[in-house]
């Protein structure tokens, strides 16, 4: 599942299609559902601020990609979005078959919220073994990004992955 799925959660879902696995993804709003039906992905309303409407779609789901460092919108909600809404998400996916988590801490979002978000992650890491990735490098090649974060989901996935 693509948390936040604008045009380079799209990319990253096309190859993640491609490569067979069953990929949706999610826009806050109505109007952002069919660019990612239309990119052959499976669109599903949820928004973070809502942590419950992320939840209805995770029953299925092996890996979660949260790629809100570029979302947009009030700095407070943003802050909220990065700090308090992420831990508790982080909390509850725990109790779900959501294996893996890769967090974007890069991006147009304050970096102090990214890094808080990133800690958050990999809190959660240490504590439900829940295997992450933290992806904090800019990546101005579209294409290379979208390949190198479809590869992070078979390395969570891998025996080595769950062993840590």
């Amino acid at each position: 599942m693509i948390l936040g799925c604008g045009c380079r959660g799209r990319l990253l879902g096309e190859g993640l299609l491609g490569q067979g696995w069953a990929v949706r993804g999610t826009s806050r709003s109505e109007e952002g559902l069919a660019p990612i039906a239309a990119a052959g992905i499976e669109p599903a309303l949820a928004d973070l601020d809502r942590v419950g409407t992320v939840l209805e779609h995770v029953a299925d789901v092996a890996v979660v990609y949260i790629l809100l460092g570029s979302a947009s919108g009030d700095p407070e909600a943003l802050a909220e979005l990065h700090r308090h809404r992420l831990e508790r998400l982080l909390e509850k996916l725990v109790d779900t078959p959501v294996r893996g988590v890769v967090y974007e801490a890069v991006g147009s979002v304050d970096p102090a919220e990214l890094a808080a978000g990133a800690e958050l992650v990999r809190a959660a890491e240490r504590t439900w073994r829940i295997p992450v990735r933290v992806v904090s490098e800019e990546q101005h090649d579209h294409g290379l990004w979208s390949q190198e974060m479809g590869k992070l989901a078979l390395e969570l996935l891998s025996p080595a992955a769950q062993s840590k």
